[in-house]
């Protein structure tokens, strides 16, 4: 009933259309004629009048079909614009022919029916008539939107005045869903300052964005730079952050054409934006032919990197993709996601612990993987400080289990992901991620499996990272709360990590501990100040930082090498590897035999047992 409704409102607006342009035929020809003898109807010669009016049926049906075929009565004239503009002139130039063809046809005998200039005339009435038609469903609309944006103090500046700021300009002018009002256009091309896009003038260079925010009384800064690198990108937020407005930057102009996003649904400006480098690229279609036709497990596959590792594997062909995962609700999304992007994908999903060794070997004589990632673990510092049996059930005799599954099962690869934490540990987490790189050592000389890990520090907006929780609370109006304000990490998104990852799988050999370059470390209290002004809001004024204090093992910085470790390059100028550290392996086996048995009786003193078998663990210089 919608669409019979919608169906005939189209058809009247037609007819409506088509009736005025019949009009506008007819007042042409009449105008056309007056126009030659300066509007004195007098003076017109009366033979004149009755060409003009003979001809003027066949004229009408003619202008109806031509227009028709111009799409005069199709387009959408609210939004119309310079291809509707050159249809409406074409259709005008071109039925001014048709008309002068007409008349000389049907007068052969008596030459030109009415003067020559007759002709131009009627095209410049026709075309008048019809533009100010058809325009004035633009100008209504415009007129429209400017009594909506007097109701609305939404001021927008925009930075960029290419493509994509005018296309966003436009449809935040012609669309009823968006509340702004574009005040001003910025662009560093001297040239176009004072210029307009449609309607809005260019009001300086990014050196006058501060200023103009200030005068113009600028609530929210969009970019509209989709083409911008890192750093330039930098460059201008670290200006706009300044002047306390909300930021937005809109997404790449592929994006737009591709229906992946539209402009309506601008982009938060995400403090990844501030890191100012290049992201890191790894060119997985070269080397990922090792996990083509492979069954491949991935444990913890319901968390941040696990499921990353899921998504980046599932587009290389596995012979099975086998999640392994404890928690049944991310686990759950993941599968679903999955299912919806891949659907030839051989996917199998099962909730199961790492620690459970009966469990673990059904798993492996049911599937046989042939390269497994092992992402499962307890990575939360602060809550394995408060459960360090935990730490020690859950991260090394999970792991130690699986490295002894692969192993009888000869698995050809398991890549394990630690963490900078393992080097010179000063909390029970780092402590058993280390024990568990001297697992994968150990075992890698005792198997034909190759056993690595992959080393990397902290990946923003992964579970339980900083940036999840200074949103949350600067979304509650703050305190935004930072352990020390000299803390500093080392920072990488997690498909950046992923990758490395994958490319350090590539490459193993067995016995590396492959440590990913992790670019320039970044304090903490410089991502919540910059989280914060990016929200529109100014630290300590609006939304204040609170000290809390470092918590119980941890340290102000993270190292990503150990002193014993040497640092060898690979193919990749962003993965290293570092020298295995020369151990008694017997002693270590034996120790992790009497841990695995001491650990199960709730000790208090579990430190102690861990410091024995990671001599570089050091509690005490925790905080």
């Amino acid at each position: 009933m919608k669409n019979l409704f919608e169906d005939k409102k189209l058809w009247i607006r037609r007819v409506f259309l088509m009736c005025f342009d019949i009009c506008a035929v007819f007042l042409a020809s009449m105008l056309a004629l007056l126009a030659r003898f300066d509007f004195d109807l007098d003076s017109v010669p009366i033979h004149f009048l009755e060409n003009a009016w003979k001809s003027l049926p066949a004229t009408a049906v003619t202008a109806l079909l031509v227009f028709w075929i111009f799409r005069l009565y199709s387009s959408l004239w609210s939004y119309a614009g310079a291809v509707e503009m050159m249809y409406l002139v074409s259709a005008c130039v071109v039925e001014t022919f048709i008309n002068m063809f007409l008349m000389l046809l049907s007068h052969p005998e008596t030459g030109y029916p009415v003067p020559r200039s007759y002709f131009a005339f009627f095209g410049i009435f026709l075309f008048g008539m019809i533009f100010a038609c058809r325009y004035s469903y633009r100008a209504l609309r415009s007129a429209r939107n400017m009594i909506r944006d007097a109701e609305y103090t939404r001021n927008v500046l925009i930075v960029g005045a290419g493509e994509a700021g005018n296309t966003l300009i436009k449809e935040i002018k012609n669309s009823q869903y968006l509340k702004k009002r574009v005040i001003g256009v910025i662009d560093d091309d001297r040239a176009k300052v004072g210029s307009y896009i449609h309607g809005v003038k260019i009001v300086g260079s990014r050196g006058d964005i501060i200023d103009k925010c200030m005068e113009l009384h600028v609530h929210e800064i969009i970019i509209a730079m989709p083409s911008a690198s890192p750093k330039h990108m930098k460059e201008i937020l670290d200006i706009c952050k300044k002047t306390g407005c909300e930021l937005k930057r809109l997404p790449g102009m592929y994006q737009l054409i591709n229906g992946d996003v539209s402009i309506s649904s601008l982009k938060e400006v995400d403090v990844n934006d501030l890191l100012g480098r290049e992201p890191v690229e790894v060119d997985l279609d070269s080397i990922m032919g090792y996990v083509s036709g492979k069954v491949v497990m991935v444990t913890g596959g319901g968390g941040s990197i696990g499921s990353e590792l899921c998504r980046q594997i599932a587009g290389h062909s596995p012979k099975l993709l086998l999640i392994v995962d404890i928690y049944e609700n991310s686990t759950y999304d993941v599968q679903n996601e999955l299912k919806a992007k891949f659907p030839e994908l051989n996917l199998k999903v099962l909730i199961a612990s790492v620690r459970n060794t009966k469990r673990m070997q059904v798993i492996f004589e049911t599937y046989h993987p042939d390269i497994i990632y092992h992402a499962a673990a307890h990575k939360h510092v602060p809550l394995m400080e408060d459960s360090p049996n935990e730490a020690i059930k859950n991260n090394v005799l999970g792991t130690w289990k699986m490295v002894q599954a692969a192993d009888r099962y000869r698995v050809k690869r398991f890549v394990m992901i630690s963490t900078d934490k393992a080097v010179n540990p000063t909390n029970i987490m780092g402590a058993s991620k280390r024990i568990c790189e001297m697992i994968i050592q150990t075992y890698n000389r005792r198997s034909q499996t190759e056993y690595v890990a992959v080393r990397f520090g902290n990946v923003l907006g992964s579970n339980g990272s900083v940036i999840p929780l200074f949103k949350k609370q600067i979304a509650r109006g703050g305190p935004v709360t930072v352990t020390h304000p000299d803390i500093i990490r080392y920072f990488m998104t997690i498909p950046e990590a992923v990758s490395l990852v994958l490319q350090a799988g590539a490459y193993a050999k067995g016995g590396e501990i492959f440590i990913l370059d992790m670019g320039e470390p970044v304090k903490i209290v410089d991502l919540a100040k910059n989280l914060i002004l990016l929200s529109g809001h100014k630290p300590d004024e609006d939304i204040p930082i609170v000290f809390t204090g470092l918590r119980p093992g941890e340290k102000l910085y993270e190292e990503m090498l150990m002193e014993e470790e040497g640092m060898q390059d690979t193919a990749n100028r962003r993965i290293h590897i570092g020298r295995p550290i020369e151990m008694d392996e017997e002693r270590f086996l034996r120790q992790l035999q009497e841990l695995s048995e001491y650990v199960v009786t709730e000790p208090d003193d579990i430190r102690e047992w861990v410091k024995r078998i990671a001599p570089t663990y050091c509690p005490e210089k925790g905080a």
